[in-house]
Order: structure tokens, then sequence, then C-alpha cells
């Protein structure tokens, strides 16, 4: 099995490096320089060295550079690498030229996860990957030896991967602080309990079935009820909803659930919308044109 070497002991590296060691890859060294980072690799790897970057570099055959987008490149080129490495980032926004040149065949592996700082099981994940033909193999049995499955996307295409991951999950806890916010205001103390069943059931209806799991009024054409909502809401919250409203709108529209006058009365409404005010003016002036984008 291929030696690995760690380049930064965060979250992620830490968390990788220990699920490969537990899946039988020697872990030669690691990285550490803050106390938070020295305290994380002695619990999840406390039988590998901490080593200088070149040190760890020079004991591995696959080095992992585990660090913040912002010092990929630099710390990438600052390795004493061969032309037999392999040079791994776990970045999603980032392909390979964020690690060129190299003297190392480089490769992107993004693990498509939010790491808690503990030992994460691996093998519900679904990598995504870009590398070299000569490439695939290593990073085949990388991804296997921890029992996730492996998909791949072109470098041209890393930029609109990782928009979809963003959109997709950060995305969603934006959308989430603002309904709790809007629960608050109605007097609903707990809003996470009012929202985790069916939050838990639309979410794993959409994984299973797309956007036929689309229920709410739009998916009903009940524009009197999406017009109620937009009367109550304010601020950055009333741009959201409208915003997602209309998304909604097209959506339902598009694979035939709502007839053609509804979609147009829905997207009358949904043009006029609060406006957001600034500090210290009262709320409550309506705004008609686009939501912010």
């Amino acid at each position: 099995m291929e030696r690995i070497g760690i380049i930064g002991s965060g979250r992620a590296g830490s968390a990788l490096g220990a699920a490969l060691a537990s899946a039988g890859h020697p872990v030669t060294g690691v990285t550490a320089r803050s106390q938070a980072s020295l305290d994380r690799a002695a619990r999840l790897l406390p039988d590998v060295p901490v080593l200088s970057p070149a040190e760890v570099t020079g004991r591995a055959d696959v080095v992992l550079v585990a660090v913040p987008d912002s010092a990929i490149r630099e710390v990438a080129q600052s390795l004493p690498l061969t032309a037999g490495q392999y040079l791994v980032h776990l970045s999603g926004a980032h392909g390979l030229s964020v690690l060129l040149p190299s003297a190392a065949t480089p490769v992107a592996l993004h693990p498509p996860m939010t790491f808690t700082g503990d030992q994460p099981d691996l093998s519900a994940i679904t990598f995504t990957a870009t590398a070299p033909d000569d490439a695939r193999p290593v990073v085949k049995r990388l991804v296997k030896a921890l029992g996730a499955e492996l998909q791949w996307v072109a470098e041209e295409k890393r930029a609109q991967y990782h928009a979809g991951v963003v959109h997709g999950a950060n995305h969603l806890t934006t959308l989430l602080v603002q309904a709790f916010a809007v629960l608050r205001e109605a007097g609903v103390t707990d809003p996470a309990a009012t929202l985790r069943p069916l939050l838990a059931a639309t979410l794993d209806n959409t994984l299973r079935s797309g956007h036929d799991a689309l229920t709410g009024p739009v998916a009903r054409g009940d524009v009197e009820t999406v017009a109620a909502h937009l009367a109550v809401l304010r601020g950055r919250t009333a741009g959201t909803y409208a915003e997602l409203a209309r998304a909604t709108v097209e959506l339902a529209a598009a694979d035939g659930r709502l007839e053609r006058g509804t979609a147009e009365r829905f997207l009358e409404v949904l043009a006029v919308r609060p406006a957001v005010q600034p500090a210290g003016q009262p709320a409550g002036q309506p705004e008609t044109g686009e939501a912010p984008r």
C-alpha cells in the first residue's frame, strides 16, 4: 500500500489520515503548527510522527496537502517532490492547476462533507476526483480502501461542481437560519423541533426523487398563500423567499404541474416584495422589481 504523508493536521487532513491508517495505509508523517493541530494529530494519529514538511514529503508516496484553499499553491510549490510521488489536495473549488508546476503527479480529491474534528465514517461519502489517467488507479485504491464511492469531474468543470455543492449545502444553512428567525417572530420557541421532521422527510424524498418531491403552495397553485407570506416577510428574508419561489414556479411549470395562467399569476405576485429597509427606518413599504441576485 502507498505510504501517506499529510501536510496540515486540520480537521479534514487528520480525519482522512486516520481513516487511511485504519484501512491499512501507513501514514508516515504529519505536519502540525498550532496547539490545536498538535492536539488533533495526537488524538487521531497517535502513532504518526509530527515532522517538518520536507520530512513528511520525503517519507511518502502520496502527499496530502490538507491546508486552506488559499495556501495550497504556495505550500505545494515549497515541497521537495519527485516524479514518483502523488500530490493530492482536498479542495472542492480547485482542480489540478493549483498544484502545478510540480514534479509529482497532481490529484484533486474532494470529500463533500463537513468534518467536526472527530474520526468520521467515510464509507457513506462519494469522493469527487480530478486526475491524469495514470493516477486514476492510485486514487481508486485509496477511495476503495475507505469503503467510499468515487466519481470523476473534468478540470474545466471543477468550479461548476463546487458551485453545486455549495449551493446545495452551505445555502441550506442560510435558508434555515432565516426560517428559524421567522418562526421565532411567530412565537415558535423551538424552530428546529418544528422543522426537523419536515426537513428530514423533504431531504430524503428529494434525494430519491428530485423535483418530484416538491410539495407546498407553489406545487398546489395556491397563489393567495404565497401573497400572504410576502405580506408578512421583511428584509433579506423576503428577497430570499421571492427568489426561491420564482425558481420553484419555473420548476413546477416546466414539469407541467402548473398551468401557464397560474404560473403568470405567481410571477406577478412575486414581482412585488417588501423592501430591505435601512437601519432605523420602519419596514412595510413595498418595492417593485427583481429581488437581489
